[in-house]
């Protein structure tokens, strides 16, 4: 049970701290990902809110928690670096839906950021398949109910 907070924390701070590195440094090291290059469908790959700060940011948070609470820094690191790549999934999906970055996608905004690194989580052997699902589970409704209050905060940019 506890390696199961454990990863709901790294979840947790794999989408956390880009925010948080957002605020700190402002526009230095923003370089989006998709160097904002277009998709054939003329739409962007990403969106300028998928930063390579931000990457950084969330697998090395990650990277650090891990080991400080004994599950190593290269698990943190690939667990981190894996949620954010369900982001970047995410946002690459929406924007072919023709949603923008701030759009709602319930299920779509929290399932593959969290899922992802959950499965390397199984294969590492910390957590079970069960685990993995009632992980899914809590962060997907704690994104969806605890997003409206850190838009209120001040701490998101939108309510969702």
């Amino acid at each position: 049970m506890k390696v199961l907070l454990e990863l709901f924390v790294m979840l947790v701070l794999a989408n956390g701290a880009p925010v948080v590195a957002a605020r700190l440094f402002r526009r230095k090291w923003a370089a989006p990902i998709d160097g904002g290059r277009l998709w054939s469908d003329g739409r962007r790959m990403l969106g300028k809110s998928k930063t390579w700060r931000g990457l950084v940011a969330g697998a090395l948070s990650c990277a650090l928690f891990s080991w400080a609470v004994g599950l190593g820094f290269v698990f943190g690191l690939l667990f981190g670096a894996l949620g954010l790549l369900g982001d970047l999934l995410s946002s690459f999906s929406k924007r072919r839906m023709g949603l923008d970055s701030s759009a709602r996608a319930v299920g779509l905004d929290q399932v593959p950021e969290c899922l992802l690194p959950m499965v390397l989580a199984v294969f590492w052997g910390l957590a079970s398949w069960g685990g993995t699902l009632a992980i899914v589970a809590l962060f997907t409704a704690a994104n969806i109910l605890f997003s409206p209050l850190l838009y209120q905060l001040g701490i998101r940019r939108h309510p969702h």
